[in-house]
């Protein structure tokens, strides 16, 4: 038994708070900071995630054994190396990669140049900065349309333009590179070529050397019905996914994930936590568009109900290097999630409308995932765009969306908005 802090506040760590607390190793969870869903599994902790001197000091104060990073950000700042090389923490089991191996997310030229090394199929690219501009503008007039245009840093979900003409990609590229569009993330740009296919997340937990692969995912990320309108951090996801057999998933292993973890080792590059290889099926390939050095959101809320072992365990042997020696099983059912957001996402939007129906009786095959939310004067309030998801569980993606569909019916605040097609092309 040990103490457990999981850092983050999302849709994401209230799934893996959920799964986290099933452990028959976990005695303790604190979140920090959590939202109000988390304050259902364990104790939210006003500690902000890249306020690293203070998260040392509540797992010293703690006892914490175990600490599971969520987002990005705190890993591409470097909060695995803290714990490496202060003597005080090294005997703490942190999931994540090191700062260099967070590059992976945190800098999409990084990445690319990764994929190139170990010979992983992606997009073909140019990178390009201020001091190469005319040439990248040179590069944009003569490219193949449409053009992709990526931030090279963290854009919080926003940095990835796609192009239907040239003078778009240069105006675009220009307002990128000269009038810092994205910021600090856009101070170097990737021009991609287009993949024109069908898109998936897969998931695995390294130790660095071995690796175990978790249900595979779909997402949505258009507001808008029929996958229209602009883009979001996610409005639901299925699993597992219906295109993605045997036969395509033994490729993706072959072609894209044992490479890139024996790319890890034989770089000898610090990363034992979770890799997300965002993945388009072109006909019957896979072809890589981004890694992320952590699990997705809304995947984690079908990934985490689907997950039969014990995931402290998971972790616990990723830490120690021992995942060779664990098995993953996987509920056989369908788990689908809708995400309910703020009116005006992903614009501007309000918060703290109060949220009613929380407190419904849930049928058993359903689960409600606060992403949003906080708790002001007793009452749970909206505090985000992406507000909460309701996953369901049945034998097929039609009755597992409608099933999470009913129950979203019974919920509401000002403003909520869901996507009700999820899942619509299956």
């Amino acid at each position: 038994m040990m103490n457990i802090l999981l850092i983050g506040s999302g849709g994401r760590e209230h799934a893996l708070a959920w799964k986290i607390v099933q452990s028959t190793q976990c005695d303790r969870l604190y979140i920090a900071p959590g939202n109000a869903g988390t304050a259902l599994c364990g104790t939210n902790v006003a500690l902000a995630a890249t306020d690293f001197a203070a998260v040392r000091e509540f797992v010293l104060s703690h006892s914490i054994g175990l600490v599971v990073v969520g987002p990005e950000e705190p890993l591409v700042k470097g909060i695995v190396d803290i714990f490496r090389n202060d003597a005080a923490l090294q005997h703490v089991a942190i999931i994540g990669p090191s700062q260099y191996g967070a590059q992976l997310e945190g800098s999409k030229a990084f990445a690319k140049k990764f994929m190139m090394r170990h010979g992983i199929p992606t997009a073909a690219y140019r990178e390009f900065d201020a001091a190469s501009y005319d040439a990248g503008i040179a590069y944009l007039q003569q490219h193949s349309l449409p053009i992709v245009l990526k931030a090279d840093g963290l854009a919080a979900g926003k940095g990835v333009l796609i192009c239907n003409s040239a003078e778009e990609a240069i105006e675009e590229f220009g307002l990128m590179l000269q009038q810092s569009k994205f910021g600090d993330a856009g101070r170097k740009v990737v021009v991609e070529e287009f993949l024109s296919g069908i898109e998936l997340s897969v998931f695995a937990l390294t130790d660095g050397r071995e690796y175990v692969l978790l249900p595979e995912a779909k997402d949505y990320k258009r507001i808008g019905e029929g996958d229209t309108g602009l883009n979001t951090g996610g409005m639901g996801a299925v699993s597992p996914v219906p295109f993605a057999d045997a036969a395509f998933m033994k490729k993706v292993e072959t072609t894209i994930v044992r490479p890139t973890i024996e790319g890890l080792a034989a770089e000898k590059i610090d990363y034992k936590g979770f890799v997300f290889f965002g993945l388009i099926k072109v006909g019957d390939e896979p072809y890589v568009i981004e890694y992320n050095c952590r699990m997705g959101d809304p995947e984690t809320e079908v990934v985490m109900p689907r997950l039969k072992t014990d995931m402290v365990e998971l972790f616990m042997a990723t830490a120690q290097g021992k995942l060779s020696s664990v098995k993953v099983e996987q509920d056989e059912r369908v788990a689908c999630t809708v995400m309910a957001v703020s009116g005006g996402y992903p614009g501007d939007y309000k918060k703290g409308f109060a949220i009613s129906g929380l407190d419904q009786p849930l049928p058993a095959e359903s689960l409600v995932f606060h992403a949003g939310t906080a708790q002001k004067d007793g009452a749970v309030v909206t505090s985000g765009g992406r507000v909460l998801c309701v996953t369901s569980y049945a034998m097929s993606i039609p009755a597992a969306v409608n099933q999470s569909k009913e129950v979203l019916k019974k919920i509401s605040f000002d403003g909520m908005y869901y996507r009700k097609d999820i899942g619509f092309e299956f």
